[in-house]
């Protein structure tokens, strides 16, 4: 996209001039609730419910900008569709996280009632546009939705396997040598209080000039990021549960409750990989594909949903589907209706500390996309401000999710696929997606169903979810010019970020040959082997500190001198499309 289009686009839709006679709220809320005009308007919703043809060519309707004047039933099926886009990416890490640490269907059950109520009350937040001090803003004042950072789950799970391996979790070893994982809420207490204390980074850096966040974080860097989070995901969480399970069972032991997947009491257990489970998911994932080719625009926006729903009716009609997670749910809940031991755990601050500046980008590169397909301008003052409110709205809501029992939350990317395909941006509707979470959130039953969803069909999905956070790594990158400067960033980077999927754990020994050391040296050690062990922190941070201290000739300073103006545009075609439902 050149520069020269963004400023086409901008132009394209007006800013709103000051009503002469402003009405009062009443006499609008009395329009809009009594006048056929103030429930319908005049959009098409033919256009957004029916079926399509993958070769039809529809006409738009009109565009709904941020401040627009929006009917009540576009603005509700809006916000519905945002809170369905965004839903399997807000369920997905609190039910891995819970698996990962063997909790009990209660809390975990919880943890993703937590999880949609936090987005919903923090997008608010982080939508809103409040003016501080000296020209700082908090809040977009776009339609920015947010909701657990895909790079916190990747960095948790790494975090949790050296809690078990280091005995600060329970874990018993079998006599054939299969471990077996007991109950660790405390783990996922220390996560949240580690992020509380690493939040302030996120906080600092909203403060820097956005042209300084951009020149540290270019899209070598940003593309190598996202492009591993997403690689990573799907190995350690996707395949895994498409499979049967990622607790234990995908080692397929001999002995034990894990010789089946979920569990050897589960119904319909089986072992790990079995046709069963594989074609379970594999009816998901086309299911996904089938919405996006036939399904309205409606549906594409909830295509994932789709595939959840039509892999459970399967799977429940053929005795897949525990009930019990559903019949002892509670019909009603809210946050610190189960809570956990707030903690610091040293040496996870490091790796905190690195996801808090991935979850930073991804604000960034979000923000940028979110403005440009709500017509906003993506340059100039109003821009930066935007982008600082944003930041500084996340790094305040990594502190306030934490304390609602939700881990890192950064802005979600599903929404500007929604903006793009409904042509309503207008904050209207994010308001109603804020209400829809919080209710989602609020009724037990449904959470309780999200925990009945058997782990082939939750595997198929988020595949294909990771899948589309790899794919916007690649689209960064694409973007990139590749000088041999480039060339040997990336190669660098991916040299650790891939060596670590394809051999996993070879870190994990690297301080063995130590001999007593301290409390301190020891939790240095744990900091260092997470890094390493994560493919995405490792690389990312080799490709962020090349960039700083590789030298550039002067032909390559003069190329970025100009491509810092457009340098946002290079993400925005691209982290559209990250975890776009």
């Amino acid at each position: 996209m050149s520069h020269a289009s963004v400023s086409s686009v901008t132009k394209e839709q007006p800013s709103p001039a000051a009503n002469p006679n402003p009405r009062s709220v009443f006499n609008v809320v009395r329009d809009k609730v009594t006048t056929k005009h103030g429930w319908l308007g005049d959009y098409d919703y033919r256009w957004l419910c029916l079926p399509s043809l993958p070769t039809s060519r529809l006409k738009q309707p009109p565009f709904y900008g941020i401040d627009d004047e929006l009917p009540l039933v576009l603005a509700i099926t809006s916000g519905l569709q945002h809170a369905l886009a965004m839903l399997a990416g807000l369920i997905a890490p609190p039910i891995i996280f819970a698996s990962s640490l063997m909790l009990d269907p209660g809390t975990s059950s919880y943890m993703i009632s937590a999880s949609l109520i936090g987005s919903g009350i923090l997008s608010l937040v982080q939508m809103s546009r409040i003016k501080l001090w000296g020209g700082y803003y908090l809040g977009t004042g776009l339609l920015s939705v947010v909701g657990t950072s895909f790079a916190t789950l990747s960095t948790a799970n790494a975090i949790f396997n050296a809690m078990y391996a280091n005995g600060t979790c329970p874990s018993t070893t079998a006599a054939d040598g299969t471990i077996t994982r007991g109950s660790c809420p405390d783990a996922y207490g220390m996560i949240l209080g580690t992020s509380i204390i690493c939040a302030v980074l996120e906080i600092g850096l909203s403060f820097l000039p956005p042209r300084v966040l951009q020149r540290i974080f270019p899209p070598i860097v940003t593309g190598t990021f996202i492009l591993m989070i997403g690689s990573t995901l799907v190995g350690s969480a996707g395949m895994s549960d498409w499979g049967g399970g990622s607790n234990g069972c995908q080692a397929r032991p001999t002995s034990g409750i894990y010789q089946l997947c979920p569990t050897v009491g589960s119904p319909h257990a089986l072992p790990w990989g079995s046709p069963q489970f594989i074609g379970l998911g594999f009816l998901s994932f086309v299911s996904i594909i089938l919405t996006e080719l036939f399904g309205s625009p409606f549906l594409k926006n909830a295509s994932i949903i789709v595939g959840l729903a039509v892999g459970c009716v399967v799977a429940g009609a053929a005795g897949y589907i525990d009930g019990s997670t559903i019949t002892n749910a509670p019909t009603i809940t809210f946050l610190w209706v189960h809570r956990f031991k707030i903690n610091v755990y040293p040496p996870a601050i490091l790796p905190m500390l690195a996801v808090y500046v991935s979850v930073a980008m991804e604000a960034i590169g979000d923000i940028t996309a979110s403005a440009e397909v709500s017509r906003v301008p993506v340059e100039g003052e109003d821009f930066d401000s935007r982008i600082q409110g944003g930041l500084l709205s996340d790094g305040i809501s990594g502190i306030i999710s934490a304390l609602f029992t939700v881990t890192p939350i950064s802005v979600f990317a599903q929404n500007n696929g929604v903006i793009s395909v409904t042509r309503c941006a207008n904050r209207a509707a994010g308001r109603w997606c804020c209400a829809f979470l919080i209710f989602f959130g609020s009724l037990g039953k449904i959470s309780g169903f999200f925990l009945a969803i058997p782990n082939p069909v939750l595997g198929g999905v988020t595949t294909f979810l990771f899948a589309s956070v790899a794919v916007s790594g690649l689209r960064i990158l694409s973007f990139v010019k590749y000088t041999r400067r480039d060339r040997f960033i990336l190669a660098a980077a991916l040299s650790f970020g891939v060596g670590d999927l394809l051999m996993p754990g070879i870190f994990t020994h690297l301080f063995d040959g130590v001999k007593n050391p301290n409390t301190g040296l020891q939790g240095l050690f744990e900091s260092i082997t997470i890094l390493l062990s994560t493919p995405f922190l490792i690389s990312g941070i080799v490709a962020l500190v090349l960039n700083l201290i590789l030298p550039q000739d002067g032909s390559q300073q003069d190329e970025d001198e100009e491509d810092v103006e457009i340098a946002r545009d290079l993400e925005i075609q691209a982290l559209e499309q990250e975890r776009k439902m």
